[in-house]
């Protein structure tokens, strides 16, 4: 393998279809790597925990990602999943005695097979109507279920509250911001490694051909049926993970926390960062997260002028995110993770044009 002056030239089908497929590459994926282990040895907490919103936002929107961005089914009801995760995982750890690590399991294949039922309706339905199937995954599960049944277990009137040393992994307590970074960081990891290899199996292509054309590739033999609800399940453990997550940030969960703007935002998450693209998923968290902690550091300074600015500071927020979305669709619909390929592009290739 040498370089060449339109790229990187490969000899044989495994290096052609390598992740990290130079040594520069492969230095830049391991100074990533480093920066992220010893992210907490040199920033301030709120650094960290800026982070960790950051890895939460990742975790809730890969499943969309999954769903619209390479099954091509639309979703407005993730919040819904994530908060089966979350509550599962809480109820397994403070009722029924189980370990952190086999809640969050139980969690995760709960908010799965959860996933499975409210995405049966998709093996007759599209487009719209799939969007009211999803909103009403949302308005079920949480609205109703979470908030009139589950969360009242236990003598308990709105909210399970996890006091710190309660999530404990082989009795390491995760009770601080930076224990929850890197278990976050971690689960993060495994879950883009072990989906970004899902799409390169006969699953992930039978996803693809799916959104690109369902008819035509049911005509070429896949079972459109079954992969369609393979994706759901597959997108409602990666929602579990998120909220098996959170929790130990938060030390209590709610149903305030997974309403529909959150499934909103999501899908404005993918959007901004690209869809169809495993990258979308971490420069959309990022942009979104991060702009917003901005922002919300600019309007710091001008509430000693306009008290009520910080009272309406959630509106301002969700204001910034729609003209986000607007802008993005407008002049960069292929999202972030398309503009960084054509950077690569341009220095892959210097001086050549693409």
């Amino acid at each position: 393998m040498t370089f060449r002056p339109s790229g990187v030239y490969h000899q044989t089908y495994a290096a052609s279809h390598a992740w990290w497929q130079s040594n520069f590459v492969r230095a830049k994926m391991a100074l990533l790597v480093v920066f992220v282990a010893t992210l907490p040895l040199y920033a301030s907490l709120y650094v960290v925990s800026v982070a960790n919103i950051v890895l939460y936002t990742m975790l809730s929107a890969l499943g969309v990602q999954l769903l619209t961005g390479y099954c091509g089914q639309i979703t407005l009801g993730h919040a819904a999943f994530i908060a089966v995760g979350a509550y599962v995982t809480a109820m397994g750890v403070l009722f029924w005695g189980l370990p952190y690590l086999v809640a969050a399991i139980l969690g995760c294949l709960v908010a799965g097979l959860w996933s499975v039922v409210f995405g049966l309706p998709s093996a007759r339905i599209k487009g719209f109507y799939q969007i009211m199937t999803t909103m009403a995954a949302q308005f079920i599960t949480v609205d109703f279920i979470i908030t009139h049944y589950v969360s009242r277990v236990g003598g308990r009137e709105h909210y399970f509250s996890l006091p710190p040393g309660t999530i404990t992994i082989g009795g390491w307590p995760v009770d601080s911001e930076i224990k929850v970074y890197y278990l976050a960081a971690a689960l993060t990891f495994l879950c883009f490694v072990a989906l970004a290899n899902l799409l390169r199996t006969k699953v992930g292509r039978a996803w693809i051909a799916i959104r690109d054309n369902d008819i035509a590739a049911e005509a070429m033999g896949v079972n459109v049926v079954a992969y369609k609800l393979l994706a759901f399940f597959a997108a409602g453990v990666l929602a579990g993970v998120a909220g098996a997550v959170w929790i130990p940030s938060l030390l209590f969960v709610s149903p305030e926390h997974f309403q529909l703007s959150w499934s909103l935002w999501i899908v404005g998450v993918i959007l901004i960062g690209g869809v169809g693209s495993l990258h979308g998923v971490a420069f959309g968290a990022i942009f979104v997260t991060v702009i917003l902690e901005l922002l919300k550091l600019a309007v710091i300074p001008l509430a000693e002028f306009y008290p009520a600015l910080t009272e309406r500071f959630l509106y301002v927020k969700e204001a910034a995110f729609g003209l986000a979305i607007v802008l993005f669709l407008l002049y960069e619909p292929k999202g972030l993770a398309y503009r960084w390929q054509q950077l690569k592009n341009y220095f892959n290739l210097w001086p050549f044009a693409y």
